[in-house]
């Protein structure tokens, strides 16, 4: 079991870099939304204000998926945290649980 280890963390480590990147790469094409659509609000010209609805359903997609991605990287840490048997503290996952909820 401990041999695993090492190549599960690797996994890990692999998978937020890939996501991270992606992550990246969805920012700085919001960047460039943004620019545009503040360029075409400025313009006022109407076809560019026009195009801003489309730009602007591009750019909430965007944080959507970066919402996604985020939210993916967390259960993905917590499942990576579950199976080596504890939670960042130390403490087995489920009793850190146990210990919180029992006082609500």
């Amino acid at each position: 079991m401990e041999g695993d280890a090492p190549q599960l963390e690797n996994k890990v480590v692999q998978n937020f870099q890939k996501s991270f990147l992606l992550v990246q790469s969805i920012l700085d094409q919001n960047r460039l939304l943004i620019n545009e659509i503040n360029q075409n609000h400025e313009s006022k010209v109407p076809d560019n204000l026009s195009r801003n609805v489309g730009l602007i359903k591009e750019l909430n997609n965007n944080i959507r998926r970066v919402v996604g991605l985020y939210a993916d990287l967390s259960s993905s840490f917590a499942m990576s945290m579950d199976s080596s048997g504890d939670s960042v503290s130390g403490v087995p996952r489920n009793d850190a649980n146990k210990r919180f909820r029992s006082g609500c």
